[in-house]
């Protein structure tokens, strides 16, 4: 994997964890390089996303073969970085923050590579959806609400990124309070999709398939939501996993 200079103020995130206060360099370097990589990883997640999104609403098959060939350079890039934290590990045993960065890394890489999976059931999908012509008069309603719901998750994903990349607790707090909003709209989508398969039985398999896609976009959300908690837990040194939002906003206004 070819590594890139990231620019998504790469001081903010420094500065928060303290990666620049080691004796040895070389140390400094290579928790930079961790957060490098993350990034550069979560921007070909969020592509995928994106694009397996758009290749279900528009019924582009070709757009779905490319999400689904990509997959591969997903999984490997989860691959390397964990090899790369497991290095890491072995060789300055890490404690304090330096420890908690590269297990919120080596977690964090686990639900951008489920989110690319999830990205790949919208290829898959897509490809049926095209020979089916589900993105015609009868699937018109359904498309319109997976395109709201997937506007909503995709807005979220980025911005989970952004906040990833600068250490934002607040802005990743205010994802973690807005899951409720895609649980909901999946599952208004869900029982417009029940009715349109009693309405028209033919539907049902492309219905279905529409089905798959949206609960796709719910677990994208929630893997969303587990990068936000982990920037809480790198920054603020709290597990807010399992606390509701109240005991997250009184965790996070007494540091």
């Amino acid at each position: 994997m070819t590594i890139t200079k990231n620019t998504d103020n790469p001081s903010g995130f420094t500065q928060k964890l303290h990666l620049d206060k080691h004796i040895s360099k070389r140390f400094n370097e290579e928790l930079e390089q961790v957060r490098t990589l993350v990034m550069n990883m979560g921007k070909l997640v969020e592509q995928q996303v994106n694009d397996g999104l758009t290749s279900v609403l528009t019924a582009d098959a070709k757009l779905a073969e490319k999400v689904i060939e990509r997959d591969q350079k997903v999984n490997a890039m989860e691959l390397e970085i964990d090899e790369y934290c497991t290095h890491i590990l072995a060789r300055r045993q890490p404690a304090a923050s330096d420890l908690r960065l590269l297990v919120s890394v080596i977690k964090s890489i686990t639900d951008l590579e489920r989110m690319g999976d999830e990205a790949v059931k919208f290829g898959r999908n897509a490809i049926k959806l095209a020979r089916g012509n589900f993105a015609e008069e009868e699937g018109a309603r359904p498309l319109v609400e997976l395109k709201h719901l997937g506007k909503h998750v995709s807005e979220s994903v980025h911005k989970a990124l952004t906040a990833y990349a600068q250490m934002d607790v607040e802005a990743a707090l205010e994802i973690i309070k807005n899951d409720d909003i895609v649980d909901e709209e999946f599952d208004n989508i869900s029982r417009l999709l029940v009715t349109k398969m009693m309405e028209n039985p033919r539907e049902i398999k492309n219905a279905l398939r529409v089905t798959w896609c949206a609960r796709a976009l719910e677990r994208i959300g929630d893997h969303t939501t587990n990068l936000c908690e982990y920037i809480v837990y790198l920054v603020e040194g709290k597990d807010v996993r399992h606390g509701n939002m109240n005991q997250i906003n009184l965790n996070n206004k007494s540091k």
